[in-house]
């Protein structure tokens, strides 16, 4: 349905991609044409939308601005799409999800399971960030849906579900600590710990009560993954922390242990989904979104019978 002006299509091909030369390959196009759509609109916009570098090209004021409507013109238009093939019985459509690395490890195969059941034409990409990148791959349209934890309130991001899930230190079955009810950080120092680093959310939760710590301590290992430090604490190298979102199998099979972790009081972590503000949802969007929902109030429920 490529109802709108090239041009448009063709000023958010080159934004997502960086440089014009890898958008006219992404649209399968010459690199000319792509140019000449971009002059195009820069002489009806009155301003240069893009900023030229020698290793690609960046958006300017203008170009930000221009960016947030042609977003919604072709968000909407998604919906559109979706609605006409709801009105003829079908239910396709592409939806593009990123979530953190617990998550697309364990809830979010049985989400879309279930979608698959019910929309076997929709085609889904999924991909693993940290929670702090997600909120920018939203707003930029390069994804439909965020999953992450601990996100900030943000104006601009509507929150389609939640649930919170304690934090605990993981570590495996015959570790020292791995008996007790809870632990706290001072306890899981006196230990070798891996901590994690980079736009994970874990660091930002667990920073208030390390800063409270009365010696300074350091950690054996610092990581960005997830799925590393998991791997790490089950082969015994260190005591790590996450919540128990993805480790239930882990947990389940005798691997792994999660002790809650105790800072005056459980430490909590939201798990979020969601959306940017204002966007008219698609069908087949809203019923992803329903679905994943409902998975989460499910897990959160899981959660607090463990704790009760």
């Amino acid at each position: 349905m490529r109802i709108h002006a090239a041009a448009l299509l063709y000023f958010d091909a080159v934004r997502r991609a960086g440089s014009i030369r890898e958008a006219a390959r992404r649209l399968n196009v010459a690199s000319s044409a792509v140019n000449r759509q971009i002059l195009k609109l820069e002489g009806e916009v009155g301003a240069p939308l893009f900023d030229r570098f020698p290793d690609g090209i960046k958006l300017t004021s203008a170009g930000e601005a221009l960016a947030r409507h042609v977003l919604v013109v072709l968000q909407d238009l998604d919906r559109a799409r979706s609605d006409i093939e709801g009105l003829k019985g079908a239910r396709i459509g592409h939806i593009a999800i990123a979530a953190v690395d617990g998550v697309c490890g364990a809830l979010l195969p049985d989400v879309l399971r279930r979608l698959r059941e019910r929309t076997p034409r929709v085609t889904v990409s999924a991909e693993s960030m940290g929670s702090l990148a997600i909120p920018r791959a939203v707003l930029e349209g390069e994804v439909d849906i965020g999953i992450a934890f601990a996100l900030p309130r943000h104006a601009e991001l509507r929150q389609v579900a939640v649930g919170r899930f304690r934090l605990g230190a993981i570590m495996a079955p015959d570790h020292p600590l791995a008996s007790r009810p809870k632990v706290t950080l001072s306890m899981c120092f006196d230990h070798p710990v891996i901590m994690p680093m980079g736009e994970l959310s874990i660091g930002q939760l667990l920073a208030p009560a390390l800063a409270r710590l009365p010696r300074n301590v350091q950690p054996i290992i610092r990581s960005s993954s997830i799925e590393l430090m998991r791997e790490l604490a089950e082969r015994g190298i260190g005591v790590s922390f996450q919540t128990r979102v993805g480790l239930e199998r882990h947990i389940a099979e005798g691997r792994l242990v999660h002790v809650p972790l105790d800072a005056s009081g459980p430490i909590w972590s939201d798990l979020g989904v969601y959306v940017r503000a204002g966007r008219a949802l698609p069908a087949t969007l809203d019923l992803a979104l329903h679905i994943l929902s409902e998975e989460v109030r499910r897990r959160e429920a899981a959660e607090q019978t463990k704790g009760s």
